[in-house]
């Protein structure tokens, strides 16, 4: 008789243990956030760094009693930032954005003047002010700033990078240069002692001694893009003044970039001058990447990683040695004496759509990707440069 009523407890306990956990399975919400990333290959992290990170949010809300559970939809390609910037305008006045959108900083003003992405200022910033996560404490301080518009914060900084100048060593050891000065040029560049003329000086040698061909002395970018800016803020040029309303055009220092771009290509040769808008980027990697062909060439950070996934052969058993080994790298060069050599970045960061009907969440999913963990995992592959002060260790 005992034994029966054992068993009986032993079912009803069960029976009420499934019914709890039935009752609790149907009161469970499923999200489905939708996240957009334009990548090349190298950059896959932009999206994939989410579904590393969504079991961890979704325990967390278990864990604090919030029925919700996020489901990712991830979406990352390579359209062109034209077709992919003209999309996010579509959906959204479509009311189809996705929930987590990547932009480019510059787009900041743009999206939130016209509605299409939320303030996110009361979400990164408890009520006294403090970061509302830990986690954007780490962000390097002035990236911040590239998410601000008219005093609110808009976005979340994804990456950083930095738009150097490159060089072939073996094309320069060709034209003579010893191993120390090859070694050397990226601090003689940054102290000033090798400045623009000095660049050009150096590829017409080149030329005129058969190490190169004509036009293939330096090489700037094939598309319009921001690297173009460089040539205006070295000759002085400026876009913003303390006390100015408005965006600045100094046309002497615009006069002073086409003067320059006419001696590269019509005076001196040393560069292409059918090279913007006719060549395709894959014919702009594959030459410059091979360290044989062309002197000089500016590009981005983010080439390195490029050129390791995409141009070199499967059986090169070491690419980014062989890169190393074969290609330095620089600030751009001071246009004179008495200049300063630069650079120039372009944050890309992470904006949260108006169209997003749980920010809390997508919020929660942003702040779990802004750690080293998960960006270094982008930063390494797409030879991009971390956003977070942890990540210099």
């Amino acid at each position: 008789m005992n034994r029966k009523v054992l068993t009986l407890a032993v079912l009803l306990a069960m029976l009420v243990s499934a019914s709890v956990a039935v009752v609790s399975a149907q009161e469970t919400e499923e999200v489905v956030i939708t996240v957009r990333g334009m990548a090349t290959d190298p950059e896959h992290w932009r999206c994939d760094g989410f579904a590393e990170v969504v079991d961890d949010v979704n325990a967390q809300l278990e864990e604090e009693g919030d029925n919700r559970r996020i489901t990712l939809e991830l979406i990352c390609d390579n359209p062109g930032w034209d077709a992919y910037k003209q999309e996010f305008v579509l959906a959204s006045d479509a009311g189809e954005a996705p929930d987590i959108y990547l932009a480019g900083h510059e787009d900041i003003a743009t999206l939130a003047t016209a509605g299409y992405i939320l303030d996110l200022t009361d979400m990164i910033f408890d009520e006294e002010g403090n970061f509302a996560y830990p986690q954007f404490a780490d962000v390097v301080e002035n990236l911040w700033d590239s998410v601000m518009y008219d005093g609110r914060y808009w976005g979340i900084p994804q990456d950083a990078e930095a738009r150097p100048l490159y060089f072939s060593k073996p094309l320069l050891r060709e034209l003579g240069w010893s191993d120390e000065e090859i070694e050397s040029l990226p601090d003689r560049i940054e102290s000033g002692e090798f400045t623009w003329e000095d660049l050009i000086a150096t590829a017409q040698e080149a030329i005129e001694a058969g190490v190169v061909e004509p036009g293939y002395g330096y090489w700037h970018r094939p598309k319009n893009g921001p690297d173009f800016l460089y040539y205006y803020y070295g000759n002085g040029g400026v876009i913003t003044e303390e006390g100015v309303e408005g965006l600045i055009f100094d046309t002497e220092a615009a006069l002073r970039v086409y003067e320059f771009f006419y001696n590269l290509t019509q005076e001196t040769g040393v560069t292409r001058s059918d090279m913007l808008g006719t060549l395709e980027w894959s014919e702009w990697h594959s030459t410059v990447s091979n360290a044989g062909d062309v002197l000089f060439w500016a590009g981005g950070t983010w080439n390195w990683g490029e050129w390791i996934a995409n141009y070199y052969p499967s059986e090169l058993d070491d690419p980014e040695g062989w890169l190393f080994e074969n290609i330095g790298y620089a600030l751009i060069p001071a246009f004179s004496e008495d200049g300063s050599p630069i650079t120039l970045t372009h944050p890309l960061v992470y904006t949260i759509s108006s169209g997003c009907e749980h920010p809390d969440l997508a919020m929660r999913l942003l702040a779990a990707v802004t750690t080293p963990e998960v960006n270094t995992l982008h930063a390494v592959e797409s030879a991009h440069i971390g956003i977070l002060y942890s990540q210099a260790d």
